[in-house]
């Protein structure tokens, strides 16, 4: 993917309003990170973003970051300690085996909406929505 494609082609509402739905049905916390530099472990620079944008302070440690490094085609997705203890590495896996067929195809938006589907049925069975459901996060994606 070259990061031009790759950012001319996203559709930012569809994804920014997709995690809003999915924040309605779960207490965890999704957030899109675009980094432009030139990152080549993105699972590293996920993992000190995460930190960084203050994401393991939710109240359950749910959240989760999907980050995502156009210029090396490399993307991370990192949940924090509530949510990993209960899906563990396979389930990460399988987002990312998602997400990487669906960016091979240039359906860049279609890869990460998707995969905010993916991780909201996860997170809402073992954080289920309602009652009290501040938005501890922005929706918005971020970037560098």
């Amino acid at each position: 993917m070259k990061p031009g494609e790759f950012i001319s082609q996203l559709d930012e509402a569809l994804i920014v309003s997709a995690i809003g739905e999915a924040e309605k049905k779960t207490s965890g916390e999704i957030r899109v990170y675009i980094s432009h530099k030139e990152r080549h472990d993105a699972l590293a620079f996920a993992t000190k973003r995460f930190q960084q944008l203050g994401m393991t302070k939710t109240r359950q440690r749910n959240a989760v970051l999907i980050y995502i490094v156009p210029k090396t085609n490399q993307f991370a997705v990192v949940g924090d300690e509530g949510i990993h203890q209960r899906c563990g590495n396979e389930f990460w896996n399988e987002i990312a085996a998602g997400m990487s067929e669906r960016m091979k195809a240039g359906q860049f938006t279609d890869a990460i909406v998707n995969a905010i589907h993916q991780i909201t049925d996860v997170l809402a069975k073992y954080f289920p929505g309602g009652g009290e459901n501040p938005n501890e996060l922005t929706n918005e994606i971020a970037r560098d």
